[in-house]
């Protein structure tokens, strides 16, 4: 299968820069402070925006006392929710007209941290000050924490008008009892809720340019999807919005689409006739910026007795917090990837997403897929245990086989390609997995009190959805450089050094003197942006095709130039030259090419628009190596094996890092993340003291290997790279610490592994309380399907 598509793809010959570690161009700009930031901008001119947030997570607002604020030095104005004269919208992903969300609190407050007021002030010093004498009187409601009780038949609804707290609910289409088969395995599980933590929090600024128009710079994933629904909201045409996005600081999925606060600042840009600037705190993006994940995963499992898979049936909540958008469409990617690797003849899989009076729910790094990966490996690990089959054997029992696809699943996609063994088989091999057994079971032999297990996932993803479009664009100029133009939007990816290889293996122009221009409304025509790992295979595609336009170009000029036949100019990629074949002396360089060809009016460009007709779904193992201390329940990770499959490589050096990266988000939340909060609905996490990210010092140095199943779905063979680690990590280290504790008879230990949560279950297995992993899941689903009269086959727009 390799061998049949690898001509689909670039060719990678020797001498070609394809499939080489070229090191990236973007990073020294990054290290040595030159890169701009949103906070490097310093809008002459500026007002700071300090947004005053509420702290109570449900009640009526009676009144709001802005006047001490207002009078204190250097404070321009104090807005509340009728001085702003926007109404209610929606936000990234419109789910429902009864959510939308004023972009300040309009009498009512649903959640700990939304925003009830802003300060405009001088400088952001005297902002702060006069943010916290604004208060408001707020007549509290009972707040709804828990997803599962905010489901409950006699919940209070959170949005009177929707009738009851379920924002979306998906029914699937009934197949087959899993308690009927063999043996049956059943799990309740937790995934819990997480934060993004970009290393720089959300922020923006806006000002009216020159023009008339608005322009908005915002630390943003998708600077065009944001231009059309930021203009939207403003009530305005979309030429009257300019999108401008600086260098971001991380965005995984959390700063993707609307956010209140784009809205707000540039209405009072409209307003105050000034620039406005809003650079929040830490602990305000902790509470405001979208969480995610946050699902209780009840599944069951039919196996024959000898571990083959017979059907698969799950009851998904999920919780979307206080204004559904985004976060309640994810898990409709959930049940989409709910088959995962395996041959299941049978499955059947309900939603339910629930209103909670939490901070709303987004996108985080895999969006739905990590979701989904959890609770199969979880399952198919618990039935490894109670079957008494090895993790990887069981695996293998149940793979679907190379030989069938492209590959239709139960649910709806069509996996393009997949060879789901191989990656298995490598990963065990680099792992040495029979030495590790060994070593664990002879440590069990000794009563050691360090407990060695050993974790294993296998997953398959879909990137780039259900496919798309996007733009790129090549110009070559008088001095011999190149600019690329792109509608996604680089945020640490590699963008400008993946993008100039494909530019360089057609022009041999230099990959460093090819730079990207991205993130700007003005420069770039159209742009899907960057998420759900799209980029290399739409963007680069596009960049791809757009070069290849160029050189068409490139050959008809010089043949107009060296009085030749078109089809007699060859480009020499060795020495960066176009001329007539077997006279290179005569060659022009492309400087020179792009000098004569501007004296004549003409321009050495060319642009594309890249179509992929569906998703990708790259796929991998991973394995992980944990030690427990059976004194102190702590868990220390030793080893980390990913084999990761993304079609063809472009720059291993690239993959690697997006490896790395993912993989340390994973372990993340396998072993220390999770977004709580009290009773009252207070976050009790909301700064990094309280909240838990692993640092380098936590982490061991990860092993990673790339194998190659290429796509025929784009020119590159590429699928998408940017979170498949993350959806392979965090099962494999929750597998791994359950495995360390499997000789106890443990069987399920819910997320995060933390040393408490793993201590008490060993307190529970040496008194032989240890709780069943199942529970009957809430009578929400029977509710739900006796109300739906046609169930799902696929997993289409859900019901609201």
């Amino acid at each position: 299968m390799i061998a049949e598509h690898t001509a689909m793809s670039p060719a990678r010959t020797p001498g070609s820069i394809l499939g080489t570690r070229v090191t990236r161009t973007e990073d020294p700009g990054l290290l040595t402070g030159a890169a701009i930031y949103l906070d490097d901008l310093h809008i002459e001119g500026s007002l700071h925006a300090v947004f005053v947030r509420s702290d109570v997570a449900h009640g009526t607002i009676n009144s709001i006392e802005t006047d001490e604020a207002a009078s204190m030095p250097g404070v321009v104005a104090v807005v509340t929710f009728a001085d702003l004269g926007v109404p209610a919208h929606h936000g990234f992903a419109p789910v429902h007209d009864d959510f939308k969300r004023p972009p300040l609190a309009d009498g009512v407050v649903r959640f700990v941290g939304e925003p009830i007021a802003i300060v405009l002030a001088e400088t952001l010093e005297a902002g702060t000050d006069a943010a916290q004498m604004v208060w408001a009187d707020i007549a509290p409601l009972t707040p709804i924490i828990d997803m599962e009780a905010a489901l409950e038949a006699d919940a209070l609804p959170i949005f009177p008008a929707h009738g009851d707290n379920q924002a979306v609910r998906t029914v699937g289409k009934e197949r087959s009892d899993p308690t009927t088969a063999e043996r049956t395995v059943r799990g309740r599980y937790i995934n819990q809720r997480v934060a993004v933590v970009p290393i720089e929090p959300d922020r923006a600024a806006a000002e009216i340019d020159e023009q008339g128009r608005v322009k908005l710079w915002a630390s943003t994933q998708m600077p065009h999807l944001l231009h059309r629904q930021l203009a939207g909201a403003l009530g305005l045409e979309e030429s009257d919005v300019h999108v401008v996005t600086p260098q971001v600081g991380g965005g995984f999925g959390g700063k993707a689409g609307l956010m209140s606060e784009h809205v707000a600042i540039c209405a009072l840009a409209r307003q105050f006739q000034r620039p406005i600037t809003w650079v929040p705190p830490r602990s305000d993006d902790m509470k405001s910026l979208l969480h995610s994940r946050g699902q209780v995963q009840y599944a069951e499992l039919g196996c024959t007795a000898d571990g083959r898979f017979t059907s698969l049936r799950v009851r998904l909540v999920n919780d979307c917090g206080a204004y559904p958008n985004i976060g309640a469409m994810l898990p409709g990617l959930t049940r989409n990837m709910a088959q995962g690797t395996y041959a299941i003849p049978e499955l059947e899989f309900d939603i339910a997403v629930a209103i909670t009076n939490t901070t709303p729910m987004g996108a985080y790094r895999g969006a739905g897929r990590p979701e989904a990966t959890a609770l199969l490996e979880r399952l198919v690990d618990q039935a490894a245990l109670e079957l008494g089959i090895d993790p990887i054997e069981i695996r293998r029992r149940n793979f679907l086989a190379d030989d069938v696809f492209p590959f239709q699943t139960i649910t709806g996609p069509v996996y393009d390609t997949g060879q789901y063994t191989m990656a298995l088989d490598k990963a065990a091999e680099v792992a040495g997995y029979e030495a590790l057994r060994a070593e664990q079971a002879t440590r069990r032999e000794q009563g050691s009190e360090k407990l060695l297990g050993i974790g294993v996932a296998s997953y398959v993803e879909v990137t780039a959805g259900r496919g798309g479009t996007e733009f790129g664009a090549v110009e070559v100029h008088d001095d011999g450089t190149a600019t690329m133009f792109a509608g996604t939007l680089s945020h640490g990816q590699g963008h400008q050094t993946a993008y100039a290889m494909l530019v360089s293996d057609q022009t041999g122009i230099p990959v460093d003197k090819i730079t990207l221009v991205d993130g700007d409304t003005d420069r770039v025509r159209t742009g899907g942006g960057t998420g759900g790992s799209r980029s290399l295979q739409l963007g680069g595609s596009a960049v791809h095709g757009a070069t290849e336009v160029m050189v068409v170009k490139a050959k008809e000029l010089a043949a107009k130039l060296l009085e030749a036949d078109v089809t007699d100019i060859v480009v020499d990629t060795a020495s960066g030259t176009i001329g007539v074949a077997g006279v290179p002396a005569q060659a022009l360089s492309w400087g020179e090419l792009a000098q004569r060809a501007t004296a004549i009016g003409e321009q050495v460009d060319g642009e594309f628009d890249f179509v992929q007709e569906g998703g990708t779904f790259p796929f991998g193992t991973h394995i992980a190596v944990v030690e427990v201390d059976a004194g102190t329940g702590k868990v220390e990770l030793l080893r980390h094996i990913a084999v990761d499959d993304c079609g063809i490589v472009l720059n291993p050096l690239i993959v690697e890092g997006q490896q790395h990266g993912g993989i340390a988000a994973g372990v993340g939340q396998a072993l220390y993340e999770e977004v709580r909060f009290d009773e009252d609905g207070n976050p009790v996490t909301s700064n990094l003291a309280d909240y838990a990210i692993p640092s380098a010092a936590e982490l061991p140095f990860f092993e990673v290997i790339s194998t190659e199943t290429p796509t025929p779905m784009n020119p590159l063979g590429a699928k998408g790279i940017g979170e498949a680690a993350t959806i392979g990590s965090t099962p494999a280290v929750q597998n791994a610490v359950i495995d360390a504790l499997a000789h106890l008879g443990v069987r399920h230990i819910d997320l995060p592994c933390t040393p408490e949560r793993v201590w008490q279950t060993m307190q529970q297995a040496a008194a032989g309380t240890l709780p069943d992993p199942w529970r009957e899941p809430p009578e929400i689903f029977a509710r739900n399907r006796a109300e739906v009269d046609e169930p799902q086959d696929t997993a289409d727009a859900p019901v609201i």
